[in-house]
């Protein structure tokens, strides 16, 4: 399986915080995990709010420890909401499950997830799909 390099991660990372900054959202934080759910690159726009950074990190955790971007676990969470429950207490409380959490597959499968926290939860996925689709990678936002 391929792996995410750092120079990819930056792309997205980049491409991400310019959709932001385009479309004139509220300030984010936007983490990038490998698909072992180490941090590849996290980087925070001035005027983050204090929890901004690790919303960002529990949106591509939850993404990741689940298979699924984090819009389907919202909709899980809808559905089945002692599931979403157990699931996150059995994850420490490190899951996000709202839309700003999407996987990153590359040709060889996945290739980790990509978390952005700032403005609404939908914003935050427009963010983090920009970010994939400009470094030429597929995404699984749910």
């Amino acid at each position: 399986m391929a792996e995410l390099t750092l120079d990819v991660a930056r792309k997205i990372l980049d491409a991400a915080l310019a959709k932001g900054v385009e479309k004139k959202f509220k300030p984010l934080v936007i983490t990038i995990l490998d698909a072992r759910g180490c941090v590849k690159v996290t980087a925070a726009q001035d005027g983050t709010s204090l929890m901004r950074a690790e919303i960002a990190h529990g949106k591509a955790y939850g993404a990741l420890a689940m298979g699924m971007g984090s819009r389907a676990l919202f909709q899980r969470a809808q559905e089945q909401a002692y599931f979403i429950d157990a699931v996150n207490t059995m994850a420490q409380g490190r899951l996000i499950p709202v839309p700003g959490g999407v996987l990153i597959m590359g040709d060889g499968g996945l290739l980790g997830a990509v978390g952005v926290s700032g403005d609404t939860s939908d914003n935050d996925e427009i963010c983090a799909l920009a970010g994939i689709e400009a470094a030429g990678l597929k995404a699984n936002a749910g």
